[in-house]
């Protein structure tokens, strides 16, 4: 039995996007340690070991804090740990904007920062009219990837099935959810392949990946 065809990109954003080497969520991290120095009045080595705790059990330092400290407003933090000038950090890319543009399938960002940091970051890299929707940390209730909730949020807004979607993604452990789901996972920039369905050097490099992805539908569906 053949795949369905598919009908939805779905781009992580930071570091997926722009390269990991711009060092924008380098200083994003800075400021979530920051953060947690400020405002729970913690030395910085055990904000460290927070923030690593955080990540290795709730995803992220945001939902670490939405599900054990309910006193701390989740939208301070993001509103603090994303004020930054993102043209210190991050340019134009219109390369990608013509790779977007050339393929026909609908352009969705999933990511687990908000739409606010979302739309900034398509904009200045000159991209931000490719894409039909953002799903951010807030649209699917504070749970971020890689908690498979997030993922099933994402496909119910949408209005997807999951072999119906394409994942483009930095982090190997941000593709197997949606792998479970029954997309298709690309990974970027990581040599760590060997669960997800492709991986690429770089974010210019997944279209011809997509395309070969969508004849090969096209074939199944001519064979069945």
């Amino acid at each position: 039995m053949s795949r369905s065809m598919l009908k939805f990109l779905i781009f992580d954003l930071d570091e997926t996007l722009y390269p990991r080497g711009a060092g924008l969520m380098q200083e994003i991290g800075v400021r979530i340690n920051r953060y947690l120095i400020e405002n729970l009045q913690l030395p910085a080595d055990q904000a460290q070991e927070l923030r690593k705790r955080y990540y290795n059990q709730h995803g992220t330092a945001l939902r670490g804090l939405v599900v054990e400290r309910p006193d701390v407003d989740p939208e301070a933090y993001l509103h603090y740990v994303h004020d930054l000038r993102l043209a210190d950090y991050i340019g134009p890319q219109p390369a990608l904007g013509d790779m977007l543009r050339s393929i026909p399938l609908t352009k969705v960002i999933f990511t687990n920062a908000t739409v606010e940091h979302a739309r900034n970051v398509l904009n200045v890299i000159g991209i931000a009219d490719q894409f039909a929707d953002i799903i951010d940390v807030r649209r699917v209730g504070y749970v971020s990837k890689p908690d498979p909730r997030a993922y099933e949020q994402l496909l119910d807004i949408i209005g997807a099935r999951g072999d119906e979607c394409i994942l483009i993604e930095d982090a190997v452990r941000n593709l197997l959810p949606a792998k479970a789901l029954g997309m298709t996972t690309i990974l970027v920039d990581s040599d760590d392949c060997a669960e997800v369905d492709y991986c690429v050097p770089d974010i210019l490099a997944v279209k011809d990946v997509i395309e070969r992805e969508m004849e090969r539908r096209r074939d199944g569906e001519t064979e069945g």
